[in-house]
């Protein structure tokens, strides 16, 4: 990995700081993700633009995890989605035919918090619920790292994203997102 991805921030092996993760989070580090880096940040540069700006991690290197909700018949489903930061998951209509939900949408931010254990603005794919499918849209995947949540807001993780489509139930979809503008 090049030195340009992490800006101007010290990453660490993030397996030997877990004080830098939310609890699932570093749980799942060991068994999924043993090259995983992670790197302290100001909370209030938590936010992908804040962070890009503030410490010169390129957009085109950080990827934002959104929890989705589908519901059919009156039963929820939800699912993690990994985009780079400058595209938009496509939730109306790929998120939708996959859950197979007649209606999709963001999941509230009370229950992605709750449920995940982790923290509004720093939630990643890592350590989620098992039965939250994971899908990473083809340009995160086709990067060799990316900087993502960490579950908390004073961190951020940089992983490769070979390791990130083995956790379980992760998978590189086509189409997932599009470019914003």
């Amino acid at each position: 990995m090049s030195d340009e991805v992490f800006g101007r921030l010290t990453a660490l092996p993030a397996r030997e700081h877990p004080d830098l993760l939310a609890a699932p989070v570093a749980e799942a580090l060991r068994e999924y993700l043993p090259s995983a880096l992670v790197a302290e940040i100001d909370p209030a540069f938590a936010d992908t633009e804040a962070l890009c700006a503030e410490y010169g991690v390129p957009m085109e290197a950080s990827a934002n995890a959104v929890v989705v909700r589908g519901i059919r018949a009156g039963v929820d489903s939800h699912a993690v989605c990994m985009t780079l930061a400058h595209r938009r998951v496509d939730v109306n209509n790929v998120v939708r035919k996959r859950l197979g939900a007649r209606k999709a949408s963001f999941a509230p931010m009370e229950y992605a918090v709750e449920a995940s254990g982790m923290e509004y603005g720093g939630i990643t794919p890592v350590g989620v619920p098992a039965e939250w499918p994971i899908w990473v849209d083809e340009a995160v995947a086709d990067r060799e790292w990316v900087c993502i949540g960490s579950g908390i807001r004073g961190s951020k993780l940089f992983v490769p994203t070979a390791e990130l489509l083995r956790l379980p139930g992760a998978e590189r979809v086509e189409g997932l997102a599009r470019d914003v503008g």
